[in-house]
C-alpha cells in the first residue's frame, strides 16, 4: 500500500483572498527557559487543506461534526482537467467516477453553477479540488450553495502535484468542530501496490 499525503501545509499555504492571515505564537519555549513548548494558533477554518460542509452556504446545512464519517472514506477518482466544467462536461465525467472525485487542474479548475447541479443530482458526496476554492471568482455563491444544499462535502486547497489519475482510497476526516461550517483536515490518498502476476 502506497500512502500518498494530498494535504497543503495550513501554516504557509497563502489564505483566500479577504480572509484573516494564519499565524503563531510561542506561549512557552523551552529555549527560553519554560519546562515546554506551547504555540498558539490563529487562523480561518478555510485554511489550507480543508473541508466546507453544507453550513458554509446553508444556515440549515450540516456542521462538519454533523456529517457521517463514512463520508470522508472510501473509493475516490482523480481526474486531471483544467478550465471552468460545465454541466456537460460533469455528464460526461461522472460515468467513470466514484462517489468522492478529485479535480487536480494546478489551482485552475472550478465548477460552474451548471456542474454543481449535474453533481447534485448524482451519487457524489464528496468533491474535491486543487484550487483555493471549488467554485470560480464569479460565481463563488451560487455553485457552493447548490452544493452544499445537496449534502455534498466540498474538500479545497490540496496537492494533487505528484497524484495520476486514477483510483484511489481517501481519508480525509475533518477536525471534530462542534457547530462549524467548515474545518481544516489531513487528506490521504491510498494506493494499491502493484506488482507482477504470479
Amino acid at each position: 500500500m502506497i500512502i500518498h499525503d494530498i494535504s497543503k501545509d495550513t501554516m504557509t499555504t497563502p489564505v483566500y483572498e479577504g480572509d484573516p492571515q494564519t499565524s503563531a505564537v510561542r506561549l512557552k519555549s523551552i529555549e527560553n527557559g519554560d519546562s515546554y513548548n506551547l504555540t498558539e494558533i490563529s487562523m480561518s477554518v478555510h485554511s489550507g487543506t480543508h473541508i466546507d460542509a453544507p453550513l458554509h452556504f446553508c444556515d440549515e446545512g450540516n456542521p462538519v461534526d454533523k456529517i457521517r464519517l463514512n463520508t470522508f472514506f472510501g473509493k475516490c477518482t482523480v481526474i486531471t482537467v483544467k478550465g471552468i466544467l460545465t454541466g456537460d462536461d460533469m455528464e460526461r465525467l461522472l460515468p467513470y467516477c466514484k462517489r468522492r472525485v478529485l479535480f487536480h487542474g494546478d489551482g485552475k479548475t472550478f465548477l460552474s453553477h451548471s456542474a454543481a447541479i449535474v453533481l447534485a443530482e448524482s451519487r457524489v458526496v464528496l468533491v474535491g479540488t486543487d484550487a483555493d476554492s471549488i467554485a470560480p471568482p464569479f460565481d463563488e455563491e451560487k455553485t457552493h450553495r447548490i452544493l452544499c444544499k445537496s449534502g455534498i462535502v466540498i474538500l479545497e486547497n490540496l496537492n494533487l502535484s505528484e497524484i495520476d489519475d486514477g483510483e484511489y482510497d481517501l481519508c480525509a476526516f475533518p477536525v471534530k468542530l462542534g457547530g462549524i461550517e467548515a474545518a481544516p483536515c489531513r487528506a490521504i490518498l491510498f494506493e494499491q501496490e502493484k506488482g507482477l502476476n504470479r
